[in-house]
């Protein structure tokens, strides 16, 4: 048995891109910069950001087309994968790529944390179901509760 999961909380770094497959499945990417901050050896906070590209399908991909805005905080379970490819000036370079099972919108879309802006609908949906409520998940229950309280 093996598993691959990752669990990210951040904020969007770009509105979101939707396009098509060939056979019409929407596929929908965006960036997410989750930051981490921490005391230098002088004592001192620093601020660490990486840089995830998160990639949502189908019905989830239309939701998060249509409520993720830049700036807004979000929450991720996906499956991490790596990508090599050269960038334009030929430089070698490594992609941290996420593809969205689930994508809970953690504020309004004016970037408050009070769950409004969004049916409920919008808020969670989980891949390969019919649409998922907002009770499904701890954070859409209470999107104003403290992330540390989280179960997971």
């Amino acid at each position: 048995m093996s598993l691959n999961q990752i669990l990210l909380i951040g904020r969007a770094g770009n509105d979101p891109e939707m396009r098509y497959t060939p056979s019409g499945t929407p596929v929908t990417s965006f960036s997410l910069a989750v930051n981490n901050n921490r005391r230098d050896q002088n004592g001192e906070w620093t601020e660490e950001t990486e840089w995830f590209r998160v990639t949502a399908w189908e019905r989830q991909a239309e939701s998060v087309n249509q409520y993720l805005a830049k700036g807004r905080r979000v929450f991720v379970d996906g499956r991490l994968s790596t990508r090599q490819y050269t960038s334009s000036s030929g430089e070698a370079r490594t992609s941290l790529e996420v593809r969205a099972f689930k994508v809970v919108f953690l504020d309004s879309p004016g970037g408050e944390s009070t769950g409004a802006g969004a049916p409920p609908e919008a808020q969670s949906y989980s891949a390969g179901s019919s649409g998922a409520s907002s009770s499904d998940t701890p954070a859409a229950n209470n999107p104003s509760e403290d992330v540390e309280e989280l179960p997971w």
